[in-house]
């Protein structure tokens, strides 16, 4: 019984075919417009096309490492250059039963956190994230499979799966996965992805990224390094010539530290902000201001915006949308709200129940990098001292 319940749930993951919601993602090399650089402004308190499916080929194959488990048993991950490996269980003594509603409820006894009320809250809305990654890989058919997600709920942790519907997180990550599996692809496509994540973000290791691909999270440091240390005892791996780097939230300078590890402002990248920790509004536009500074003309900044950083903000609860417009245009993004029920319109699933706690965006950057400006004003510098030496010879 229980080999044939897990067969069929492998099954129904291999049935699954995956719609890509995207857009085009813009030509980031392509602009020949002159270099000019609007200032950008100083927050307080900052130094501080057409739809474009994803091949199925790519998506079969970020899902090659998929999730064999059945509830109290032993958890198997393949590799698709290896055999089996048995891993440690990322369930085990987990119980399982059905509520009234016809929900299924999961309680997991793994124990992720112990004696850390500093990092309390933090913990907890990365925990939060994690189960809904957890419940989705339990679904008949998941949107996505997160093999790892389970290794980070804590003990007595009741989770209610309804299988018949889906959560907006789950509809946004999804949505995301899909944006930088299609902006990294080709030889052309991004190299450099910077994630504002939890710390308990998977997708370094669950989804198939290109080759040399270098990966950077943004993250406090406590949940990332304990929940790296969880994924390397399940066996998690990242693909082979890839690499991922941990920039600490609780940095003095990111910005700096994101160069120092390697990060280049003249290449081509994609940002990803979900789940990252802000305290207020001004934290977020900081955060836009970095990435402005950093991110190459055309390179796009994907992700969710925590709505109550507008509970305060009158002109956002008037106008939501050109209140977002207003704040991404001045640091140089042109921002597009997705609606989730299109999302999940557009991958074959209903309207997705209740209010949602965040606003999925796409921001496309309109500005050049510092580095990219540094290389324009070095060639025109050269342009004029060459220009004064031949003007010099002809006298």
């Amino acid at each position: 019984m229980i080999q044939k319940n897990k067969t069929r749930y492998i099954h129904s993951l291999q049935q699954n075919n995956h719609t890509s919601w995207d857009e085009e993602v813009p030509n980031q090399t392509s602009s020949l417009l002159p270099p000019v650089k609007t200032t950008k402004p100083i927050v307080s308190g900052e130094a501080d096309k057409g739809e474009d499916r994803i091949d199925q080929q790519a998506r079969s194959k970020s899902s090659i490492m998929e999730l064999e488990c059945f509830i109290g048993g032993h958890c198997f991950v393949h590799s698709p250059a290896a055999p089996p490996i048995l891993r440690q269980s990322l369930f085990s003594n987990s119980i399982q039963r059905n509520n009234k509603n016809g929900c299924l409820n999961v309680t997991a006894k793994i124990c992720f956190h112990e004696n850390d009320p500093h990092d309390h809250l933090f913990f907890k809305s990365a925990i939060s994230r994690a189960s809904y990654r957890f419940q989705e890989a339990l679904r008949p058919e998941p949107l996505f499979v997160d093999p790892y997600a389970g290794c980070f709920v804590p003990p007595d942790l009741d989770l209610e799966l309804d299988k018949n519907s889906d959560h907006h997180y789950c509809i946004g990550t999804r949505f995301i996965d899909d944006k930088l599996l299609n902006a990294t692809k080709g030889a052309d496509g991004a190299k450099q992805v910077v994630m504002f994540t939890d710390g308990m973000d998977t997708r370094a290791y669950r989804l198939n990224w290109p080759s040399s691909t270098v990966i950077y999270d943004v993250s406090p440091q406590s949940v990332f390094s304990k929940a790296s240390q969880k994924l390397q005892d399940v066996g998690a791996k990242i693909p082979r010539s890839c690499l991922l780097l941990h920039v600490p939230l609780e940095s003095s300078d990111m910005q700096q530290l994101l160069r120092d590890k390697g990060f280049n402002g003249s290449r081509p990248s994609i940002w990803v902000f979900q789940g990252f920790p802000v305290t207020n509004l001004a934290t977020f536009k900081e955060i836009l201001f970095m990435v402005s500074n950093l991110a190459m003309k055309g390179c796009l900044l994907v992700g969710e915006f925590p709505l109550w950083l507008t509970e305060n903000d009158k002109g956002a609860k008037l106008n939501m949308e050109t209140w977002m417009y207003e704040v991404f245009i001045s640091y140089g993004f042109r921002v597009q709200i997705i609606g989730y029920d299109d999302v999940a319109r557009s991958l074959g699933r209903e309207q997705v129940e209740g209010i949602p706690n965040n606003l999925l965006f796409v921001a496309e950057h309109l500005r050049f990098s510092d580095d990219e400006m540094e290389t324009w004003r070095m060639r025109f510098q050269r342009v004029e001292e060459e220009g004064d030496e031949e003007g010099f010879e002809e006298l």
